[in-house]
């Protein structure tokens, strides 16, 4: 009998802390971020995002970088764990890559930072300000400087299915972007689904193109929004076509940076791409995990843990999320007897 091909053992990043919490239109706490932090660490988790070094002033949800990320190097809770743990921060521009260097020679800086080119041209001015041949220049003067703080480097290619301002684009772009990362120095690449453009047939073109040209999957990290509810789908055509790392947040928030926060306008990255601010959002961690888990994919993390973190996660950002699973729970692995 013919059975589905994928890989039985994976790498799971959790984002939530940065990417979920970004889109918040209240501040969350940083004890908050802060516990959902250890507790993804005390589920199991090796990868986590927890911050962004960009401009408060736009992004007042990351005003608390420098505390939150010093709180969690020196918390008992995790003690016994955090060396085993990456921690990424978001470092777009020029200064958030200064801060983070500042934070890691001080002792608490991140492991990893991710920087971030869109194969579209106006996303990516949008995004940070700067052209892509600006971008690509202003990468190749840091990532020594970077190297030589001890810091990993992740370097992310957005709208590879489709751009929320420009349209559809063209995957072999992202193939070409992918590559030109590697040879610069980055460690791994994060192919973003930006705003939940992708669909599963041609998730699994790209990987499958991809992975002929770069084919260690160590390299590939895969990032996808559910705004159209495709995310699982994409996750499984991801793994047919070898994909092994991937990332999502709890609850399946997050997307584009707040532009009101606490009752006040802020800049973020200008008007949210949809009408409705509340249809972005992730590929949902507590229903990957389980989905993973009846797979027969080893993730690493604990499951229940994870849906324990997810009705937590509702408390603190305080309304319903997307996952199914905090609520249906895990597929009995015996049976029960009962008809």
């Amino acid at each position: 009998m013919a059975k589905l091909q994928y890989p039985k053992k994976v790498v799971l990043g959790d984002i939530t802390v940065r990417d979920g919490f970004q889109h918040e239109e209240k501040f969350i706490p940083t004890d908050a971020k802060l516990w959902v932090a250890e507790e993804l660490i005390l589920a199991g988790f090796k990868r986590i995002e927890v911050t962004n070094f960009g401009n408060p002033k736009r992004m007042p949800q990351f005003k608390d970088a420098d505390e939150l990320l010093k709180k969690l190097r020196n918390s008992k809770r995790v003690k016994h764990l955090i060396d085993q743990v990456e921690i990424t921060a978001i470092t777009i521009r020029e200064k958030a890559i200064e801060r983070a260097i500042q934070a890691r020679k001080e002792g608490y800086g991140p492991d990893r930072i991710l920087v971030m080119v869109s194969t579209s041209e106006a996303h990516h001015k949008v995004n940070s300000g700067l052209t892509l041949d600006e971008y690509w220049k202003m990468c190749e003067e840091w990532f020594p400087k970077v190297k030589d703080a001890g810091m990993k480097i992740c370097g992310t290619v957005s709208t590879i299915w489709g751009c929320p301002i420009a349209g559809r684009t063209d995957m072999k772009t992202a193939v070409e972007f992918t590559k030109r990362w590697l040879d610069m120095g980055a460690d791994d690449v994060e192919h973003a689904d930006h705003d939940g453009s992708a669909s599963p047939d041609r998730v699994y073109e790209y990987f499958s193109m991809v992975l002929d040209e770069i084919p260690d999957p160590s390299k590939h990290v895969a990032h996808f929004h559910t705004t159209r509810g495709w995310g699982l789908a994409n996750v499984l055509a991801a793994l047919l076509a070898g994909v092994t790392h991937f990332e999502s947040t709890l609850g399946g928030i997050g997307g584009q940076p707040a532009n009101f926060v606490d009752g006040v306008p802020v800049g973020g990255t200008g008007e949210y791409y949809y009408k409705d601010p509340e249809i972005v959002g992730l590929v949902c961690t507590e229903d990957m995990v389980v989905m993973m888990d009846e797979m027969g994919i080893d993730t690493g993390v604990d499951v229940d843990h994870v849906l324990r973190i997810g009705r937590m996660v509702e408390k603190i950002v305080g309304r319903r999320l997307r996952s199914e699973c905090i609520r249906t729970g895990r597929i009995p692995k015996e049976m029960t007897g009962r008809a």
